[in-house]
């Protein structure tokens, strides 16, 4: 990983205890001027990461890096360059959210950017001079997103966004990350959401058990992923009757419908399934989705393997 990398672990681990591993070995890049996704199951790792990156906890083995700081070495020069939304973010409830932002603005060092917070306010609709604890959960994200965003950081990390917010919000704050990104600024941010993930995001990367099971350019991804077919049959094939086909292989059964991955052209599938009866078949290239429930899979048969031949580590 090059000096390109906006944030940056290497070996990166958090135990707590002898048997809690919520990090383990983690390698991750994120490149600069990028909208870069980080996706898990509640659990995975994901605010673990995000809290050693801002210097909230302390890993165990590794270390982490934003924009060339260390992130426990340097945290307070690596902070200077960071905006942050966290995703259960506490206000001192008698301000309202002008205050709030002024308040930011002092601990930053900085004046406020009347323009920038205006249209702000205006795209998020919201009502800055409410006091913040009379304000709906939406609100007070958005008020987090803004003094977030106060200081135009070179590096913002966002941890669930959108929540709280409606699909209208939503797509607006998918926006303003958008123009971030554009402005040659990097976004990290998590989410439960995949479709906002694949809508926004240049790269992704997966946890699964603290573990990074997958780090890929998504655009790149669906350029050489195997395509997805789906076909529904009105006789029901034999077990086993869908292995051994030269470059396509069978997933799983989905609402009724068999589900198979195509890598090296449909010919293979097309005549194993010329044997039943096909009610209808349908193609398309692979989701986020799938390759988020891919690495998932693989993962658990991966950790079920190793339980059946007694090779499993410690939790």
């Amino acid at each position: 990983m090059g000096s390109d990398q906006a944030i940056l672990a290497e070996h990166l681990g958090k135990q707590y205890g002898r048997s809690v591993r919520a990090l383990i070995d983690v390698d991750l890049g994120v490149p600069a001027g990028t909208i870069f996704g980080l996706l898990g199951q509640n659990g995975a790792g994901k605010t673990t990461l995000i809290r050693i990156l801002l210097d909230m906890i302390r890993p165990t083995t590794g270390r982490a890096a934003i924009l060339g700081y260390d992130c426990q070495a340097d945290g307070v020069e690596a902070r200077a360059h960071v905006g942050y939304l966290p995703s259960d973010a506490r206000f001192y409830a008698y301000m309202t959210g002008r205050d709030m932002f002024t308040f930011v603005a002092g601990v930053r060092g900085i004046q406020p950017d009347g323009p920038h917070v205006a249209s702000l306010l205006e795209r998020l609709e919201l009502d800055p001079d409410r006091r913040i604890h009379t304000l709906s959960r939406g609100n007070q994200q958005k008020v987090g997103l803004i003094a977030a965003l106060l200081s135009r950081p070179e590096v913002v990390i966002l941890d669930e966004p959108t929540a709280g917010l409606d699909p209208l919000m939503q797509d607006v704050v998918l926006d303003i990350v958008r123009e971030v990104a554009a402005e040659g600024r990097t976004v990290f941010f998590s989410s439960h959401i995949l479709s906002e993930v694949e809508r926004v995001c240049d790269h992704v990367a997966v946890l699964r058990a603290g573990q990074l099971v997958g780090s890929f350019d998504l655009a790149e991804q669906r350029r050489i992923a195997a395509r997805h077919v789906t076909a529904r049959l009105g006789d029901t094939p034999a077990p086993g009757a869908f292995e051994d086909m030269d470059g396509a292989r069978f997933l799983r059964v989905e609402g009724g419908r068999h589900v198979f991955e195509v890598a090296n052209g449909f010919d293979a599938l097309v005549k194993r399934l010329a044997r039943y009866h096909v009610i209808d078949i349908d193609a398309h290239e692979p989701t986020l989705e799938d390759f988020f429930l891919s690495l998932y899979t693989q993962g658990e048969a991966e950790a079920g393997a190793q339980v059946a031949t007694g090779t499993a580590g410690g939790a």
